[in-house]
Protein backbone atom coordinates (compact mmCIF):
# COMPACT_ATOMS: atom_id res chain seq x y z
CA UNK A 1 0.00 0.00 0.00
CA UNK A 2 3.03 2.43 0.19
CA UNK A 3 3.20 2.27 -3.19
CA UNK A 4 -0.17 3.61 -3.59
CA UNK A 5 -0.01 6.11 -0.96
CA UNK A 6 3.28 8.04 -2.78
CA UNK A 7 1.48 8.03 -6.39
CA UNK A 8 -1.75 9.98 -4.39
CA UNK A 9 0.23 12.24 -2.52
CA UNK A 10 2.33 12.59 -5.81
CA UNK A 11 -0.66 13.75 -7.70
CA UNK A 12 -1.85 16.02 -4.48
CA UNK A 13 1.61 18.03 -4.88
CA UNK A 14 0.93 18.48 -8.61
CA UNK A 15 -2.77 19.74 -8.11
CA UNK A 16 -1.72 22.18 -5.05
CA UNK A 17 -0.85 25.53 -7.13
CA UNK A 18 -4.55 24.82 -8.59
CA UNK A 19 -5.97 24.30 -5.38
CA UNK A 20 -6.52 27.84 -4.11
CA UNK A 21 -7.62 29.43 -6.83
CA UNK A 22 -10.28 26.97 -7.50
CA UNK A 23 -13.21 28.94 -5.89
CA UNK A 24 -12.65 32.04 -8.45
CA UNK A 25 -13.93 30.67 -11.56
CA UNK A 26 -15.18 32.75 -14.34
CA UNK A 27 -17.87 29.85 -15.76
CA UNK A 28 -17.56 26.65 -14.18
CA UNK A 29 -18.51 23.78 -17.22
CA UNK A 30 -21.10 21.85 -15.99
CA UNK A 31 -23.08 18.36 -16.49
CA UNK A 32 -19.71 16.29 -18.21
CA UNK A 33 -21.28 13.08 -17.59
CA UNK A 34 -25.41 12.90 -17.20
CA UNK A 35 -24.67 10.82 -13.82
CA UNK A 36 -22.35 9.78 -11.49
CA UNK A 37 -21.87 6.04 -13.45
CA UNK A 38 -20.55 5.43 -16.76
CA UNK A 39 -20.97 1.99 -17.41
CA UNK A 40 -19.54 -0.06 -14.22
CA UNK A 41 -17.41 2.37 -12.87
CA UNK A 42 -17.68 6.22 -11.79
CA UNK A 43 -17.72 9.65 -13.43
CA UNK A 44 -16.23 12.49 -12.00
CA UNK A 45 -19.74 13.44 -11.17
CA UNK A 46 -20.79 14.29 -7.25
CA UNK A 47 -24.13 14.70 -5.84
CA UNK A 48 -25.05 18.06 -5.35
CA UNK A 49 -25.48 19.00 -1.57
CA UNK A 50 -28.10 16.71 0.32
CA UNK A 51 -29.54 14.77 -2.36
CA UNK A 52 -29.85 10.91 -1.77
CA UNK A 53 -29.15 8.75 -4.72
CA UNK A 54 -30.77 5.53 -4.69
CA UNK A 55 -28.91 3.08 -7.22
CA UNK A 56 -30.05 -0.50 -8.57
CA UNK A 57 -27.44 -2.56 -11.10
CA UNK A 58 -27.92 -5.36 -12.74
CA UNK A 59 -25.56 -7.77 -14.70
CA UNK A 60 -27.14 -10.76 -16.38
CA UNK A 61 -25.13 -13.74 -17.51
CA UNK A 62 -23.89 -13.97 -20.55
CA UNK A 63 -25.99 -13.75 -23.71
CA UNK A 64 -24.43 -16.55 -25.87
CA UNK A 65 -25.79 -18.75 -22.39
CA UNK A 66 -28.62 -20.10 -25.30
CA UNK A 67 -32.36 -20.23 -24.78
CA UNK A 68 -32.14 -22.98 -22.32
CA UNK A 69 -30.88 -20.03 -20.24
CA UNK A 70 -32.78 -17.47 -22.09
CA UNK A 71 -29.80 -15.74 -23.14
CA UNK A 72 -28.48 -15.02 -19.87
CA UNK A 73 -31.20 -13.79 -17.81
CA UNK A 74 -31.94 -16.90 -15.85
CA UNK A 75 -28.95 -15.38 -13.86
CA UNK A 76 -27.60 -12.07 -12.12
CA UNK A 77 -25.74 -10.29 -10.67
CA UNK A 78 -27.14 -7.11 -8.55
CA UNK A 79 -26.35 -4.53 -6.71
CA UNK A 80 -28.27 -2.35 -4.59
CA UNK A 81 -26.27 1.36 -3.28
CA UNK A 82 -26.68 4.62 -2.12
CA UNK A 83 -25.04 7.59 -2.55
CA UNK A 84 -25.34 10.91 -1.01
CA UNK A 85 -24.00 14.29 -1.23
CA UNK A 86 -22.11 15.81 2.34
CA UNK A 87 -21.19 18.55 -0.27
CA UNK A 88 -21.20 19.97 -3.95
CA UNK A 89 -17.68 18.08 -3.74
CA UNK A 90 -17.57 15.55 -1.54
CA UNK A 91 -20.10 12.17 -1.98
CA UNK A 92 -20.30 9.28 0.19
CA UNK A 93 -21.41 5.78 -0.66
CA UNK A 94 -22.28 2.26 0.15
CA UNK A 95 -23.58 -1.00 -1.47
CA UNK A 96 -23.97 -4.55 -1.31
CA UNK A 97 -23.62 -6.66 -4.66
CA UNK A 98 -24.89 -10.44 -4.71
CA UNK A 99 -21.43 -11.60 -6.87
CA UNK A 100 -19.01 -12.70 -3.41
CA UNK A 101 -22.01 -11.22 -0.84
CA UNK A 102 -19.72 -8.05 -0.84
CA UNK A 103 -20.18 -4.64 0.85
CA UNK A 104 -18.76 -1.87 -0.69
CA UNK A 105 -17.92 2.13 0.33
CA UNK A 106 -16.13 4.76 -0.85
CA UNK A 107 -15.53 8.57 -1.35
CA UNK A 108 -15.77 10.83 -4.06
CA UNK A 109 -14.03 14.54 -3.70
CA UNK A 110 -14.11 16.87 -6.72
CA UNK A 111 -10.89 18.57 -6.19
CA UNK A 112 -11.07 21.01 -9.41
CA UNK A 113 -13.95 21.61 -12.29
CA UNK A 114 -13.29 22.48 -15.32
CA UNK A 115 -13.58 26.12 -15.99
CA UNK A 116 -13.52 28.66 -18.96
CA UNK A 117 -12.28 32.60 -19.27
CA UNK A 118 -9.67 33.94 -17.23
CA UNK A 119 -8.56 31.60 -15.23
CA UNK A 120 -9.56 28.65 -16.74
CA UNK A 121 -8.83 25.28 -15.61
CA UNK A 122 -9.10 22.39 -18.99
CA UNK A 123 -10.37 19.43 -17.08
CA UNK A 124 -12.54 18.43 -13.82
CA UNK A 125 -10.73 16.30 -11.22
CA UNK A 126 -12.15 13.79 -8.91
CA UNK A 127 -10.57 12.02 -6.70
CA UNK A 128 -12.29 7.90 -5.71
CA UNK A 129 -11.20 5.59 -2.80
CA UNK A 130 -12.91 2.86 -1.39
CA UNK A 131 -13.12 -0.16 -0.03
CA UNK A 132 -14.73 -3.89 -0.13
CA UNK A 133 -15.46 -6.71 2.10
CA UNK A 134 -16.34 -10.29 0.72
CA UNK A 135 -18.73 -12.23 3.20
CA UNK A 136 -19.77 -15.38 1.07
CA UNK A 137 -18.64 -18.14 3.46
CA UNK A 138 -15.28 -20.11 2.88
CA UNK A 139 -15.95 -23.87 1.64
CA UNK A 140 -12.30 -24.67 2.02
CA UNK A 141 -11.33 -27.05 5.00
CA UNK A 142 -7.74 -26.61 4.24
CA UNK A 143 -7.57 -22.82 4.26
CA UNK A 144 -9.28 -20.85 7.04
CA UNK A 145 -9.96 -17.22 5.82
CA UNK A 146 -8.86 -14.08 8.17
CA UNK A 147 -11.46 -11.11 7.90
CA UNK A 148 -8.33 -8.96 6.15
CA UNK A 149 -8.26 -11.55 3.66
CA UNK A 150 -11.25 -10.66 2.58
CA UNK A 151 -10.80 -6.85 1.76
CA UNK A 152 -9.89 -4.97 -1.07
CA UNK A 153 -9.06 -1.20 -1.73
CA UNK A 154 -9.42 1.25 -4.88
CA UNK A 155 -8.00 4.37 -5.10
CA UNK A 156 -8.52 6.45 -8.92
CA UNK A 157 -8.27 9.83 -10.24
CA UNK A 158 -10.57 10.46 -12.23
CA UNK A 159 -9.62 13.29 -15.01
CA UNK A 160 -12.36 14.48 -17.81
CA UNK A 161 -12.97 17.16 -20.26
CA UNK A 162 -15.74 18.54 -21.85
CA UNK A 163 -15.49 19.00 -25.55
CA UNK A 164 -18.75 20.39 -26.22
CA UNK A 165 -22.39 19.23 -25.74
CA UNK A 166 -21.87 16.72 -27.58
CA UNK A 167 -18.74 15.24 -26.54
CA UNK A 168 -17.15 14.26 -23.13
CA UNK A 169 -13.55 12.57 -22.38
CA UNK A 170 -12.65 10.64 -19.52
CA UNK A 171 -9.44 9.14 -18.23
CA UNK A 172 -9.32 6.65 -15.11
CA UNK A 173 -5.44 5.68 -13.60
CA UNK A 174 -6.24 3.27 -11.26
CA UNK A 175 -5.09 1.25 -8.43
CA UNK A 176 -6.22 -1.71 -7.08
CA UNK A 177 -5.04 -3.46 -3.72
CA UNK A 178 -6.47 -6.79 -2.94
CA UNK A 179 -5.41 -8.26 0.15
CA UNK A 180 -5.82 -11.88 -0.87
CA UNK A 181 -4.69 -13.34 -4.59
CA UNK A 182 -6.09 -16.67 -6.04
CA UNK A 183 -2.45 -17.55 -7.14
CA UNK A 184 1.36 -16.50 -7.48
CA UNK A 185 0.89 -15.34 -10.37
CA UNK A 186 -0.71 -11.90 -9.60
CA UNK A 187 -0.13 -8.61 -8.02
CA UNK A 188 -1.89 -7.47 -4.73
CA UNK A 189 -1.32 -4.29 -5.96
CA UNK A 190 -2.76 -3.79 -9.76
CA UNK A 191 -2.10 -0.67 -11.64
CA UNK A 192 -4.74 -0.07 -14.40
CA UNK A 193 -5.45 2.84 -16.63
CA UNK A 194 -9.26 3.84 -18.02
CA UNK A 195 -10.68 5.32 -20.50
CA UNK A 196 -14.48 6.41 -21.43
CA UNK A 197 -15.88 9.02 -24.27
CA UNK A 198 -19.18 9.97 -23.96
CA UNK A 199 -21.33 11.12 -27.37
CA UNK A 200 -24.26 12.89 -26.91
CA UNK A 201 -27.14 11.38 -29.21
CA UNK A 202 -29.81 13.35 -28.47
CA UNK A 203 -31.10 15.79 -25.88
CA UNK A 204 -31.50 13.14 -22.87
CA UNK A 205 -29.83 9.87 -24.70
CA UNK A 206 -25.78 9.84 -24.43
CA UNK A 207 -23.64 6.86 -25.28
CA UNK A 208 -20.79 5.67 -23.35
CA UNK A 209 -17.77 3.45 -23.80
CA UNK A 210 -15.89 2.32 -20.50
CA UNK A 211 -12.43 0.55 -21.27
CA UNK A 212 -9.94 -0.51 -17.98
CA UNK A 213 -6.24 -1.35 -19.72
CA UNK A 214 -4.50 -3.48 -16.74
CA UNK A 215 -0.75 -3.01 -17.02
CA UNK A 216 1.04 -6.48 -18.10
CA UNK A 217 2.11 -9.07 -15.94
CA UNK A 218 -0.43 -8.40 -12.99
CA UNK A 219 -2.98 -10.60 -13.48
CA UNK A 220 -3.19 -14.62 -13.93
CA UNK A 221 -3.39 -15.85 -17.31
CA UNK A 222 -7.11 -16.21 -18.46
CA UNK A 223 -8.02 -12.56 -17.12
CA UNK A 224 -8.94 -10.25 -19.75
CA UNK A 225 -9.67 -6.45 -20.06
CA UNK A 226 -13.01 -4.76 -19.17
CA UNK A 227 -14.96 -3.60 -21.91
CA UNK A 228 -18.28 -2.10 -21.40
CA UNK A 229 -20.75 -0.15 -23.83
CA UNK A 230 -24.09 1.89 -22.60
CA UNK A 231 -26.93 3.90 -23.41
CA UNK A 232 -28.00 6.77 -20.77
CA UNK A 233 -31.87 7.48 -21.00
CA UNK A 234 -32.37 10.71 -18.91
CA UNK A 235 -35.99 11.09 -17.27
CA UNK A 236 -37.49 13.54 -14.56
CA UNK A 237 -35.53 12.41 -11.73
CA UNK A 238 -34.30 8.95 -13.40
CA UNK A 239 -31.74 8.23 -15.25
CA UNK A 240 -31.58 4.56 -17.05
CA UNK A 241 -28.55 2.90 -18.12
CA UNK A 242 -28.65 0.29 -20.34
CA UNK A 243 -25.18 -1.62 -21.29
CA UNK A 244 -23.42 -4.42 -22.79
CA UNK A 245 -20.17 -5.81 -21.45
CA UNK A 246 -17.59 -8.51 -20.91
CA UNK A 247 -18.06 -7.97 -17.31
CA UNK A 248 -20.41 -8.46 -14.33
CA UNK A 249 -18.53 -7.58 -11.04
CA UNK A 250 -20.24 -4.13 -9.96
CA UNK A 251 -17.08 -2.37 -7.96
CA UNK A 252 -13.85 -1.73 -9.20
CA UNK A 253 -12.31 -5.05 -7.76
CA UNK A 254 -14.25 -7.26 -9.17
CA UNK A 255 -14.36 -5.69 -13.28
CA UNK A 256 -10.99 -4.04 -13.35
CA UNK A 257 -8.93 -7.36 -11.56
CA UNK A 258 -11.69 -10.21 -12.16
CA UNK A 259 -12.88 -9.98 -15.56
CA UNK A 260 -12.35 -13.64 -17.65
CA UNK A 261 -15.23 -12.85 -20.63
CA UNK A 262 -14.45 -12.38 -24.28
CA UNK A 263 -16.32 -9.90 -26.63
CA UNK A 264 -15.13 -12.20 -29.83
CA UNK A 265 -16.42 -15.29 -28.03
CA UNK A 266 -19.95 -14.35 -27.77
CA UNK A 267 -19.59 -13.92 -23.66
CA UNK A 268 -21.36 -10.24 -23.45
CA UNK A 269 -23.74 -9.15 -20.74
CA UNK A 270 -26.57 -7.09 -20.74
CA UNK A 271 -27.18 -5.36 -17.58
CA UNK A 272 -28.59 -2.04 -16.58
CA UNK A 273 -28.41 1.04 -13.96
CA UNK A 274 -31.56 2.57 -12.54
CA UNK A 275 -30.79 5.91 -10.45
CA UNK A 276 -33.24 8.20 -8.36
CA UNK A 277 -32.32 11.76 -6.58
CA UNK A 278 -34.66 12.19 -3.09
CA UNK A 279 -34.20 16.10 -2.19
CA UNK A 280 -33.41 15.61 1.44
CA UNK A 281 -32.23 19.32 1.76
CA UNK A 282 -31.12 22.28 -0.05
CA UNK A 283 -31.49 22.82 -4.10
CA UNK A 284 -31.44 19.51 -6.14
CA UNK A 285 -29.55 20.65 -8.76
CA UNK A 286 -26.49 22.69 -8.74
CA UNK A 287 -26.68 26.05 -10.00
CA UNK A 288 -23.56 28.54 -11.24
CA UNK A 289 -23.33 32.08 -12.01
CA UNK A 290 -20.61 33.77 -13.75
CA UNK A 291 -18.59 36.05 -11.96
Amino acid sequence: MQTSFKIIFSFLLILLPYLNTAQESTTIIERTFPETRLVNGHSVETNSEGVLKFIIAHRFAAINAGIYDFFGFDDANMRIGFDYGVRDWFTIGIGRSSLNKTYDAYGKFKLIRQKSGSKSFPVTLTWFTGASIETIRDNNPDYDLEMRHRLFYTNQLLMARKFSENFSLQVMPTIVHRNLVQTAAEENTVFAFGIAPKILISKRVSLNVEYYHVLDNQLAEGFTQSLGIGLDIETKGHVFQLNFGNSRGLIEKAFITETTDNWLDGEIHFGFNITRDFKLKGRPYRKYSKE
